[in-house]
């Protein structure tokens, strides 16, 4: 599954389903997809998606089997920050023009 999310104050951003989700519920929202944020509750999505991240940031990486980590050797993990900073640039942009954001599947 792929999300998308939209706004009139920023190009759209498709992410997986599970990065979104998890995304969509660090903003404080229920995880219904779709669904959207209204332009002046934005700005709370935001600060709540922001503190979220410093706050899981903070935490160490959950412990892997050997296992698993001979298989992810040759992966590289992405952040959960580098996974939010385009939502973040998108609610950015959507808090200062005063504008909704949506998201659906496609």
């Amino acid at each position: 599954m792929l999300v998308t999310f939209t706004s009139k104050a920023y190009p759209d951003i498709t992410m997986f389903g599970e990065a979104a989700l998890h995304l969509i519920k660090m903003m404080g929202h229920s995880g219904v997809v779709p669904s959207a944020i209204m332009a002046e509750d934005v700005p709370a999505a935001l600060e709540r998606l922001k503190n979220a991240i410093q706050s899981d940031s903070r935490l160490p990486p959950p412990a892997k089997s050997s296992d698993v980590q001979d298989k992810e050797s040759h992966e590289q993990n992405v952040s959960l920050k580098n996974r939010a900073l385009p939502l973040i640039e998108l609610l950015s942009a959507a808090a200062k023009e005063k504008c909704d954001v949506m998201w659906k599947t496609i």
